[in-house]
């Protein structure tokens, strides 16, 4: 054999390691930035919020909406965006994170949400921005671009929750969620060792606790059980059932830890507060037809199945879908990597 052979056989091999490392390259998150800013707005007599800037303030402005709801968005949330092409803001919706108060649910609607937001885009002088929001955030994303949808350049939403009976009892009734997640479900339905629940929905019961009808320890144990059962199911790559158990009571104590819970579960029992069906009617989808629209979904999304995802994108004639082999958590590897690649799309 003479020397081209070899050498063609190198090159093919080359060539095969290039392909390989091209196909499986994944983005990661943007370097940390500090704040421009972190400040607060009175939105009414009882709540004032927190809200923070990263980034370029001569960038495309960007609104995070975070999930939960009462769940403050991840330390890293603004590393999804180019830190100099984006103005990025960031929100802690009311009751949550460094909002105050905390874990408060009187005023604390979708509709109060959408009106802060709109605030917040006025106090900053922002004619337009995009809006980026995962699980909860997408609801409240779409909610708030059907409401103001002259305000809103383009949609990046993942991990899509739409609100309906359906998706809630997925989730918090025995013939969805809890068949993969058994031994998690039985620790979330073991709060109630001697209740027997045929209509197979907890809701109801953890309402009562939450409002402290079992006392004050009962209470607690609940508060931990519901994030427990939540955060079992986030990630691709899940987590020992004893570890999230630790996980949680680890954080047990800090005074945001009750807000997600309390939140949730007062959004969840009010039908987050909208019309059934609201993101299907015509009226409303008509409304945002226009936007460019980025959907992130993680093909093994246990919180947020992927028939919601799919079922909104066949509705939006401007919008594209993205698979990912990933589950909910935004911090799955394909869901930061597709993330990231929907923000520097529109850049």
């Amino acid at each position: 054999m003479n020397i081209l052979y070899y050498i063609l056989i190198a090159i093919i091999i080359i060539n095969l390691f290039v392909f390989n490392y091209l196909y499986t390259y994944k983005k990661t998150f943007y370097p940390e930035t500090d704040p421009l800013k972190e400040d607060t707005l009175q939105v009414s007599s009882l709540h004032t919020i927190y809200y923070s800037e990263h980034g370029n303030r001569n960038g495309k402005p960007v609104l995070f909406v975070h999930g939960g709801p009462g769940y403050p968005p991840h330390k890293d949330a603004h590393r999804v965006f180019h830190p100099d092409k984006y103005y990025i803001i960031t929100v802690h919706q009311r009751g949550c994170g460094k909002s105050k108060p905390t874990a408060e649910l009187r005023e604390n609607t979708t509709q109060h949400l959408i009106e802060d937001f709109e605030k917040i885009r006025n106090k900053l002088n922002i004619q337009k921005w995009m809006l980026f929001g995962g699980s909860w955030g997408s609801t409240l994303s779409l909610a708030y671009a059907m409401t103001y949808p002259d305000v809103v350049s383009e949609l990046i939403i993942k991990g899509v929750f739409l609100a309906t009976q359906d998706e809630v009892d997925w989730l918090y009734s025995s013939s969805g969620a809890p068949n993969i997640f058994p031994e998690s479900w039985n620790y979330f339905i073991n709060a109630f060792p001697n209740k027997t629940n045929k209509t197979n929905n907890y809701l109801d019961e953890y309402g009562k606790c939450f409002n402290g009808d079992y006392g004050n320890e009962k209470r607690k144990d609940c508060l931990h059980r519901w994030s427990v059962w939540e955060s079992s199911m986030k990630n691709l790559q899940v987590k020992d059932l004893t570890h999230i158990i630790q996980e949680e009571k680890n954080e047990q104590d800090k005074d945001e830890y009750l807000a997600g819970p309390l939140i949730e579960h007062h959004y969840l029992k009010n039908n987050c507060f909208l019309e059934p069906g609201f993101f299907f009617k015509t009226e409303n989808i008509n409304k945002i037809k226009h936007i460019p629209t980025v959907i992130v979904q993680g093909r093994y999304d246990i919180i947020c199945p992927i028939d919601s995802a799919y079922n909104l994108h066949k509705l939006l004639p401007k919008s594209k879908l993205y698979i990912t082999m990933a589950g909910h958590s935004m911090l799955d590897d394909e869901n930061i990597s597709a993330n990231i690649d929907a923000t520097d799309s529109f850049i």
